[in-house]
């Protein structure tokens, strides 16, 4: 029934594989494993030949194959990080009680008496670059320094969003401190991830009724949806260096997608949850009756989320709805459909996004700063009183968080005494004569030692992040495969400021009801509990780019350019030819694999090592062409052959193991979760071979 056609060259074997007339379920589903989707090459050959493609030969099979999940592995609790730009936390829910989830209440530092759900994502090193506190301890420790003394400490503040802006990420990244001192990035991610490892794993313990073993616990990290596989790679490799689980069991640790976490948690909102701008609009800030004001950070430690018979949940199935994560360093846009009958999650469009977050705010004041008082006196300032600069933009942060867009009075913010004693000291005036020279208006001088900043002035701070975020909704809006979306939740910490929903309200209210959870700020960390209790709820993604190889082809004389000619052992080749693995918002299911079948060029050879290219568009032919980039590398690392029954000698004797078939090895990746994943077997010994994928060493 099967017509297999082999062709061998001295380096490359390529099987193409028909399948004829299909009689019953079994020739069915031997079809389906056998299916090339009438795509052929040959990977490329030895390095001696082309230094751009992998030092190995291979059997060439394409192979798309949706495949059952396999089910999550039995955790006792399940903890989940959000590592936000400007504000972190945890939470965790037990197995045996998953309708619970545990908001963490136990920060050092921040306001006396009050049970804190996120920190300051601020960490802090001693001069010698040991961790010394993270969060609200880092932050008043660092304050009550010494100004000459603070000059030696290290001191991170809003350090997530180097991951995001640095194109080439590796293991060597440094990140820099208010004074200036460099580390390298893996190290203080680490540092910051053991603090929590540490601080949830005692809360875990004092709500548990048994002991825990590290093995029980699933961690979960959540990241933005438009970062990279290498920086996602990054956050896991931060955590395995931080101690939360050992690199050789990947699956206790989930990265998840940010917007993707608060959709699975907006899914299960009731309406009593959630507050719609179409009905219920803000003023200053307020309730539509004025009393109460909008905050997410409501105190209680513990959310229960069991069913209510006289509650009804406000999305139901078949629903579409985008989910805006407005957070401190990035915005994330994701579209989905809650699907029947399980109430999974399908994605209509590839996530989408900018660094268009509130950290945008500040830099805004930053720069207006640098335009009263020069941005010379600035940098000198930032240089040497580091402690004294982080205080006024904490002054600074307190005050963004009031402001709104019918506010009348004036927002103070304090300037530190050692601000108005060095400009003093280094432009020998006043910062109130340096105001009335700048001739900026919207800026006042309080005898108090206050800069007022008039609502134009914060307007003026506010409109450009926030016309980024209108501008991208607005664009995706625009999509076709969005057009129908009814809702638009927006969530996340900048969610809650009044100036950005009264912004989006203005601009998209008539196409879509905008939607913001009663607790907005914790969206995404309850979220990503929920989809460390089942990873399985997202069914279907969308690919952020295009995948592939480069291979070999047979060379066709006018259909393939003469540059890309390789003749060898009198045979003509097409070099560069573009394998693509999977293309540029393609649907792909959640178990859904790509497999590919290799055999070692030489006998004896202990790895293989295969290029991997990615385009942001789908027009690829070859990997030479523009846009396209080497984005990782997969590597098998090859078991020594079984030796027959019989056979004398063995490996230790340098024995070869001969035989009448090629060794086949049989990679399996997985583009449907949300980090890229590859196994691989020794087809003939039936045994694992140890694979990997490799974002960071690029």
């Amino acid at each position: 029934m099967f017509r297999n056609n082999l062709v061998i060259t001295d380096h490359c074997l390529q099987l193409h594989s028909n399948h004829g007339k299909i009689k019953n379920k079994k020739d069915f589903r031997r079809a389906l494993l056998l299916s090339s989707d009438k795509r052929t090459g040959v990977l490329a050959p030895p390095s001696v030949y082309l230094n751009n493609y992998i030092n190995n030969s291979c059997l060439f099979l394409w192979q798309r194959v949706e495949v059952r999940p396999r089910m999550a592995c039995p955790f006792s609790v399940v903890v989940a990080i959000d590592f936000g730009t400007t504000s972190s936390g945890y939470a965790f829910s037990f197995t045996q009680d998953s309708e619970a989830i545990h908001m963490m209440k136990r920060w050092e530092g921040g306001d006396p008496g009050v049970a804190n759900q996120k920190s300051p994502t601020c960490l802090l090193l001693t001069p010698d670059l040991r961790f010394h506190s993270f969060g609200f301890a880092a932050r008043d420790f660092y304050h009550d320094l010494d100004p000459e003394e603070a000059q030696h400490w290290l001191y991170f503040d809003k350090f997530k969003m180097k991951i995001h802006s640095t194109s080439d990420l590796t293991m060597e990244t440094e990140l820099e401190a208010v004074n200036g001192r460099k580390v390298r990035a893996i190290e203080v991610f680490a540092h910051a991830l053991r603090f929590f490892r540490e601080h949830a794993l005692k809360e875990v313990k004092d709500q548990s009724s048994s002991v825990l073993e590290g093995e029980e616990i699933r961690w979960v990290i959540t990241v933005p949806a438009v970062w990279r596989q290498p920086a996602k790679q990054f956050m896991r490799e931060a955590a395995y260096l931080a101690g939360l689980v050992p690199p050789d069991c990947p699956e206790q640790l989930l990265i998840a997608l940010e917007p993707e976490a608060a959709s699975i948690y907006c899914r299960k909102l009731r309406l009593h949850q959630v507050i719609d701008l179409s009905l219920q609009p803000i003023t200053n800030g307020l309730d539509l009756d004025g009393t109460r004001p909008f905050d997410s950070s409501f105190r209680q430690g513990r959310e229960e989320m069991r069913v209510n018979t006289f509650a009804h949940c406000f999305l139901s199935v078949g629903d579409r709805y985008v989910v805006a994560d407005c957070g401190g360093g990035t915005v994330d846009l994701t579209v989905h459909q809650i699907e029947q009958p399980q109430g999974t999650l399908k994605e209509l469009y590839k996530a989408s996004g900018g660094p268009y977050g509130a950290v945008g705010v500040d830099l805004a004041f930053e720069a207006m700063l640098c335009q009263i008082f020069g941005k010379d006196f600035i940098q000198s300032f930032k240089a040497k009183r580091p402690a004294a600069w982080v205080d006024l933009m904490i002054a600074f942060e307190a005050r963004k968080r009031t402001a709104s867009p019918g506010r009348a009075n004036a927002l103070n913010i304090s300037l530190p005494f050692s601000f108005i004693d060095f400009y003093k000291r280094h432009k020998g005036q006043s910062v109130e004569a340096a105001l009335r020279r700048s001739n900026m208006n919207i800026v006042k001088w309080s005898s108090q030692g206050m800069l007022r900043l008039t609502q134009e002035a914060m307007n003026e701070l506010f409109q450009p992040t926030i016309s980024n975020i209108v501008r991208h909704i607005e664009e995706l809006m625009g999509k076709p495969e969005v057009r129908c979306v009814r809702f638009l939740f927006l969530v996340g910490g900048f969610a809650e400021s009044p100036m950005l929903q009264k912004a989006v309200q203005k601009a998209l209210g008539r196409t879509c009801r905008i939607i913001i959870p009663h607790d907005v700020g914790l969206t995404i960390l309850k979220g990503a509990v929920l989809f460390g209790l089942d990873p399985t709820v997202v069914r279907v993604r969308r690919c952020p780019v295009t995948y592939g190889v480069g291979v070999l082809n047979r060379f066709v004389e006018g259909r393939h350019p003469r540059d890309k000619l390789l003749i060898k052992d009198g045979r003509e080749w097409c070099t560069d030819i573009f394998d693509r693995f999977v293309s540029i918002d393609q649907s792909v299911a959640l178990g859904e694999v790509v497999r590919r079948s290799y055999t070692p060029a030489r006998v004896g050879q202990r790895k293989i090592i295969i290029n991997i290219y990615c385009s942001a568009t789908d027009d690829v032919t070859y990997i030479s062409d523009p846009g396209v980039r080497k984005c990782g590398t997969i590597t098998l690392d090859l078991p020594e052959p079984l030796v027959p029954p019989g056979a004398v000698g063995g490996a230790e004797a340098g024995a070869v193991v001969a035989g009448p078939e090629r060794r086949e090895i049989r990679a399996t990746m997985q583009f449907g979760d949300t980090e890229i994943k590859v196994t691989a077997i020794d087809v003939m010994s039936n045994r694992s071979v140890r694979a990997s994928i490799d974002f960071l060493s690029n």
